[in-house]
Parts: structure tokens; C-alpha cells; sequence
């Protein structure tokens, strides 16, 4: 075993016992994917919505529930635990978790301020935990693709790129814990901005971003206009909006590049919802453009040959596995015994420009990072 491994599982187990603390749609997506792992066993869940308990319980066999999320971190036979809560308590969690010896997979963003995530992966690094956040979007085929044509340097040097999430009505609860401040650190930037600028530096092969300047609006919102479910005004909810609808930003990048971004949760301008990025090379450059999370026809590539422009479509499906994917390396690397990347280093540098944005957007300038 290699210097850097570490065994997790425990000598009297066959299979790594997992508890998923959350039982709301990521909650679920963490469920399925753990149960799909020939190598995991989903052995306990733990939510606040005590009605939901038993429904899970007996779609996924699963012996223990409890309705708080001390319990499976205090239970000797648990190994892993998933985190797919509030973003708040992501990091009081993820703390008792990794300290208690447990392995820790946990719902992007990793917490609500880069001390906090630090201090997460501080203690994963301390007790010789694998720490692991999940962003799925990376494992998408067409990012993959993406990233390969970018390390091949098929498309010359990166110097702009574009990259958007745009909704026309998609703010994922109003008067829930999305729109608190307090409970979910911010709103669309911290909610849909990790996924997509994960997978954007994904691509481009790991820069660091070194400096931000954003605005952010939350007009909408707060007229309780563009809740996931209804497309017209809301009566009654416009002082239960704390957060932002929208972000714009530009980040530089420590390779002399840089990025335009755009986050809306709700806005006038799209007919529905799409994710977009756009890579400029000196030689070439391409767009993955995915409405309504389309699985195909999404990459296309720009150049010139023979003085011509071109345009090609490769032939790229996305299977939408994304969790299951990042779980199953997770789990692949965990039974090799190696920490490898596991140690949430990336995730942290997400919970910086996160910090990055919204105090620019606060001070009305650039901020360093």
C-alpha cells in the first residue's frame, strides 16, 4: 500500500456501511447512487422530515433511521457518511464526521464560507479521512470530451471563456431554506456556481482564479416573482427572500485568462433553462450549450482549415449519471486505500471564489483571492 493510502474499511466488514444524512432531492440522488455500489451497503438515513423516514426506508431496505444527524455520525458500524443538507450544517456535520473517523461525501458547495471548508479539509487531512464533494456535472460526457480537445491543445491557448446558467422561473423554493441567507450562505451564485465553474475549470485543467469583480440583483425574487413551480407573482413572500436571483461576474484567471459569468435562478430572457459554456482558443474554440439538461447534440467546435470556416457536432452523449459516477470513484479509490485527490483541495478553491464573488459584489470593486 502506498505511503499516501489509508484504509477505511473496517477488518470486520465486507462492504463500506453508508449513512446519508438529508432527505430531500439530493438527499434521494445520494441514496440511489450508494445503493447501486456493489461495494456499499446504505445502512442508516437521517432527516428532519420524520413523515419521509419510513417511505425511504422501505424503498431502499434500510435498517436504521433517525431523525437527527448525531446518530449515524455516532455509530461505530457507519463508515461513510453523505451529507445532503441545508448548506449550513454542511460543516458542523462534516466536522463531527471526519473527527469520529468516518469518510466524508458531501453535496456541493462544500460549506457556506472558505473558512469553513478549509477547516473541513484540515480536519479530512488531520485524521486521515477522504473528504469528497459532489460535483456530478464534471462526469458529464461532453465536458469530458471538452476537456480532452483542451489538454490536447487542439484548441491553442485558452484566453476567454463564457459560462452560463440561465432559468426563466427557477428558484428552487421560495420561503425554504434556499432563500435564507443564514441557512444556505447566498442564492444563485452559491447555489448553481459551484457546479459550473467546477466543471468550466475542470476543462480548462486547473487554473486558479486570482481575481472577481460581480454584481448581484435580486429584484424578483423579492417581488416573490420565479419559484421552480409557478411563473407569477406570489403574494406575501417578498420579505422572505434574502438572497440573490442573479450574478454576473468577471474572474481572472493566474494563466492570464479569463471568464464571463452569468448566474440567473429567475429572469426575463430565457425560455426556460440552460447551461452554457463557451472556450476560446487561439485556434479553435467550442460551445457546449445544454437546455433543458439535454443529453445530446450539446458540443460543438469552431475553427478554420484550408482558409475555411468550420463547424462540427461530435457525436457526444450524456448518460445524467453524474452522481453515481463521482460516487463510484469515490468508493473505487477508498477500497484501493489511496487519498489521491479526496482531500476536497479543488472543492476549497470553489468555497474561495464563492467568498470571491459576493464580496466584490458587496464592495462594488475587485477583489484578490
Amino acid at each position: 500500500m502506498p505511503d499516501s493510502a489509508v484504509q477505511i474499511l473496517r477488518p470486520d466488514a465486507s462492504k463500506f456501511r453508508v449513512g446519508v444524512i438529508g432527505l430531500g432531492n439530493a438527499g434521494y440522488t445520494h441514496m440511489k447512487a450508494f445503493s447501486k455500489h456493489p461495494q456499499t451497503i446504505l445502512a442508516a438515513i437521517a432527516g428532519k422530515e420524520i413523515d419521509r423516514l419510513p417511505i425511504l426506508a422501505q424503498e431502499f431496505d434500510v435498517a436504521t433511521t433517525a431523525g437527527d444527524w448525531q446518530t449515524l455520525v455516532e455509530d461505530p458500524t457507519i463508515d461513510i457518511i453523505s451529507i445532503a443538507t441545508p448548506n449550513s450544517l454542511h460543516h458542523p456535520i462534516a466536522l463531527a464526521a471526519l473527527s469520529a473517523g468516518k469518510h466524508v461525501f458531501c453535496e456541493k458547495p462544500l460549506s457556506i464560507t472558505a473558512d469553513q471548508a478549509e477547516e473541513m479539509v484540515s480536519t479530512a487531512k488531520a485524521n486521515n479521512r477522504i473528504l469528497e464533494v459532489a460535483f456530478n456535472y464534471r462526469r458529464r460526457e461532453d465536458i469530458g470530451m471538452a476537456r480532452e480537445l483542451v489538454s490536447s491543445g487542439k484548441l491553442g491557448r485558452i484566453y476567454h471563456s463564457r459560462v452560463s446558467w440561465k432559468r426563466r422561473a427557477g428558484i428552487p423554493g421560495l420561503k425554504s431554506w434556499f432563500t435564507s441567507a443564514t441557512l444556505a450562505g447566498g442564492g444563485a451564485a452559491i447555489d448553481l456556481g459551484p457546479h459550473i465553474l467546477d466543471s468550466l475549470l475542470h476543462m480548462l485543467g486547473e487554473p486558479k482564479v486570482v481575481a472577481v469583480s460581480a454584481v448581484m440583483h435580486g429584484e424578483l425574487g423579492r417581488a416573490g416573482y420565479g419559484g421552480m413551480d409557478t411563473t407569477v407573482q406570489m403574494a406575501g413572500t417578498s420579505g422572505l427572500f434574502e438572497v440573490e436571483d442573479l450574478c454576473s461576474a468577471l474572474l481572472r484567471l493566474d494563466d492570464g485568462s479569463s471568464v464571463a459569468l452569468e448566474i440567473t435562478w429567475a429572469s426575463h430572457a430565457v425560455d426556460d433553462e440552460d447551461i452554457s459554456f463557451e472556450l476560446l482558443g487561439v485556434d479553435s474554440g467550442l460551445r457546449i450549450f445544454i437546455p433543458r439538461y439535454a443529453s445530446e447534440d450539446t458540443l460543438t467546435l469552431f475553427g478554420d482549415e484550408g482558409g475555411e470556416h468550420y463547424l462540427r457536432r461530435p457525436k457526444v452523449t450524456s448518460t445524467g449519471e453524474g452522481h453515481l459516477a463521482v460516487i463510484n470513484e469515490f468508493i473505487d479509490r477508498a477500497v484501493s486505500g489511496e487519498l489521491n485527490a479526496l482531500s476536497g483541495d479543488y472543492a476549497l478553491h470553489r468555497s474561495k471564489i464563492m467568498d470571491a464573488l459576493y464580496s466584490s459584489a458587496k464592495a462594488g470593486r475587485e477583489v484578490t483571492l
